[in-house]
C-alpha cells in the first residue's frame, strides 16, 4: 500500500503473514475512509432489501396495486442477482472504483425515481434500477476489500461489512415502519440520496487504483454475448424458482417453459464462453478447486439462511405464540453470530487452514440447524434463538473465509470474477431455498388439509398450529439436510491455499 495526499493508493496487497490489528484495519486507520465508504454503500443495499416490508400497507394505500406488490421485492432481487457476476467481471476489466461509482449512481438514481413514483408499476420498474445498482455495489465493494487488505486482515475487515448486514436486518424494517407511519413511505428512498452521495464522494477522493494493471493500459475485451446470455438465463432461472408454485403451477406450460428456455440459454452460454477470448464468467471458475469449494459453500449458505430467516419467525409466532418482536429477535440471533464468526475467522485460517475453518463452520452449522429442528410446540423461544445464534456462527465461518480463499487463489485481474461468482452462487442458493422449502411446507399442508385447492388457498400464517407445526418442522429438517453441504464445501477445500501472485506490472 501507499498512502499519500490523503488518498489510498493501491500498489500491492500486504503479505498474508502481516499481523492482524483492528487499529490498522478499522475505520480510524488510513484505509478507514475507504472501508467506511464500502460499509455505507453496503448499508444502502442491505437496508433496502428489508425496509419495504413494513411499509407495504402505506405504499398500497397510496398507489394501489395490491396484487403487484410482491414484485417490489422480486424485481429488486432479480436485477441484483443476475448482474452480480457480470459486474464482477467488469470490475476486473475497468477497475473496481468505476464500477463502484456506477453502482452507487444507479442505486441513487433508482431511489430518486422510486421516491417520485406515481403508480405501483412505475415503482416496480424503478426498483429494478435500484437492483442494477446493488448488483454492482456488492461485488465491487468486496473486491476493493480484497485489494486493500491482506489475507490475514480481510476477516477483520469483512466483519465490519457483516456487521452492516446484521444491523440492517433490524434497522431496515424499523425505519420502514417509522417513515410510513410518521412521515411518508417516500422517505424510504429519499434517505438514500445523501448517503449515496457521501459514499461516492469519499471513494472518489480517497481510493486510487491507478497503479493497477488495467489503469496502465492493459484493457481487455468485453464479452457482450456471454454477458447477455448469462443475464437472461439466470434471470429466467431465478424467476422460475421464485414465482413457481405461486404465480403459476410448477408443471404448467409457463413453469416448465421458463426452466426449459433457461436451460437452452445456459447451454448456449457455455458454448460461447468456451470460445470467448476473455469470458465474462470463465468456466475454469467452477473447476478450480478453491473457487469450486467456495461456490458450494456460498450456495449452501444462501439456501440455509433463507430457510431459517423465512420460517423461524412464523414458527415462533404461530406455533410457540410469541409476539412479533420476540420472533424477530429470535431470528436476529443469526445476524449476531455471523459477524462474530467473520471477525475471528482470520485467526483460524491464518494459523491453521481454510479447510479447518470451513469444517468448523460446517460443525456449527449442523449443530445450529439441529437445535432449530428439535424445537417443538412446547419449546421456549430461546431454543430457536440459540439455534439461530449457533447457525450464524457456522455460516460466518464458511462465508467469509470462502470469499477470502477465493480472492487469495487468483490474481488481481480475476479477483472480481471470483468475488462476483461467489455472491451469485449465494443468490441462486437463496432462490433454490425459496422453491424447495416452500414446496415442502405446501406439500405437508396439503396432506394435512386433504389436498386439493383447499391448501393452496390458505396462507401459512393463517393455518392452525396443529397443521403449521409439522409443515415447518419438515422445513427445518430439510434445512438440516442442506447444511450437510457445508461439510462437502469444507472437504473440497485444499488443505493449503497457495496465494496467487499479484500482477506485477
Amino acid at each position: 500500500m501507499a498512502y499519500g495526499a490523503g488518498r489510498l493508493r493501491l500498489d500491492v496487497t500486504l503479505p498474508a503473514t502481516a499481523p492482524i490489528s483492528r487499529a490498522s484495519v478499522g475505520l480510524r486507520s488510513e484505509r478507514g475512509p475507504v472501508l467506511g465508504a464500502v460499509m455505507l454503500s453496503t448499508a444502502l443495499v442491505a437496508i433496502d432489501t428489508t425496509i419495504l416490508a413494513t411499509a407495504v400497507p402505506a405504499i398500497v394505500e397510496d398507489l394501489g396495486g395490491f396484487t403487484q406488490f410482491p414484485w417490489l421485492f422480486s424485481t429488486y432481487l432479480l436485477a441484483q442477482a443476475v448482474t452480480t457476476p457480470i459486474y464482477g467481471k467488469l470490475a476486473d476489466v475497468f477497475g473496481r472504483k468505476p464500477l463502484m461509482l456506477l453502482g452507487i449512481g444507479l442505486f441513487v438514481l433508482g431511489s430518486v425515481l422510486c421516491a417520485v413514483a406515481w403508480s405501483m408499476t412505475a415503482l416496480i420498474v424503478f426498483r429494478a434500477v435500484q437492483g442494477l445498482g446493488a448488483g454492482a455495489i456488492q461485488p465491487a465493494g468486496m473486491t476493493i476489500m480484497g485489494d486493500i487488505y491482506s489475507v490475514a486482515e480481510r476477516a477483520v475487515a469483512q466483519s465490519y461489512v457483516a456487521g452492516v448486514w446484521a444491523t440492517s436486518a433490524v434497522v431496515g424494517p424499523t425505519l420502514g415502519g417509522l417513515f410510513s407511519e410518521h412521515a411518508s413511505w417516500r422517505w424510504i428512498f429519499w434517505i438514500n440520496l445523501p448517503l449515496g452521495l457521501v459514499a461516492a464522494f469519499v471513494l472518489h477522493r480517497r481510493f486510487d487504483e491507478s497503479s493497477a494493471g488495467l489503469a496502465r493500459g492493459q484493457r481487455r475485451p468485453v464479452d457482450v454475448p456471454g454477458a447477455l446470455l448469462l443475464a437472461v438465463a439466470a434471470g429466467l432461472l431465478l424467476l422460475g424458482l421464485l414465482e413457481g408454485g405461486i404465480r403459476w403451477p410448477w408443471f404448467s406450460p409457463v413453469g416448465v417453459g421458463i426452466f426449459a428456455l433457461a436451460a437452452v440459454l445456459l447451454a448456449a452460454f457455455v458454448l460461447v464462453e468456451r470460445r470467448a477470448p476473455d469470458p465474462v464468467l470463465p468456466l475454469w471458475v467452477v473447476h478450480h478447486r478453491v473457487l469450486g469449494s467456495s461456490l458450494i459453500g456460498a450456495f449452501v449458505v444462501g439456501t440455509v439462511m433463507l430457510g431459517v430467516t423465512s420460517y423461524v419467525p412464523v414458527y415462533a409466532q404461530q406455533v410457540l405464540g410469541a409476539g412479533a418482536v420476540t420472533a424477530g429477535l429470535a431470528v436476529a440471533a443469526l445476524a449476531i453470530g455471523w459477524p462474530i464468526a467473520a471477525s475471528t475467522a482470520g485467526r483460524f485460517y491464518v494459523r491453521g487452514s481454510y479447510r479447518g475453518c470451513l469444517l468448523a463452520g460446517a460443525a456449527f452449522g449442523l449443530l445450529g440447524a439441529g437445535i432449530v429442528a428439535t424445537a417443538g410446540p412446547d419449546s421456549p423461544v430461546w431454543v430457536l434463538a440459540l439455534g439461530c445464534l449457533v447457525l450464524g456462527l457456522g455460516l460466518g465461518y464458511v462465508a467469509s473465509p470462502g470469499i477470502v480463499a477465493a480472492q487469495a487463489a487468483v490474481t488481481w485481474r480475476d479477483r472480481g470474477v471470483a468475488t462476483g461468482s461467489n455472491m451469485f452462487a449465494r443468490s441462486v442458493g437463496s432462490a433454490v431455498g425459496v422453491a424447495v422449502f416452500g414446496a415442502i411446507a405446501n406439500g405437508v399442508v396439503a396432506s394435512r388439509l386433504g389436498g386439493g385447492e383447499r391448501a393452496g388457498d390458505v396462507e401459512l400464517e393463517a393455518l392452525p398450529a396443529a397443521v403449521l407445526d409439522p409443515a415447518l418442522h419438515a422445513v427445518f429438517l430439510a434445512v438440516l439436510a442442506a447444511a450437510l453441504g457445508l461439510v462437502v464445501a469444507g472437504l473440497l477445500m485444499p488443505k493449503r491455499v497457495v496465494p496467487a501472485g499479484e500482477d506485477p506490472a
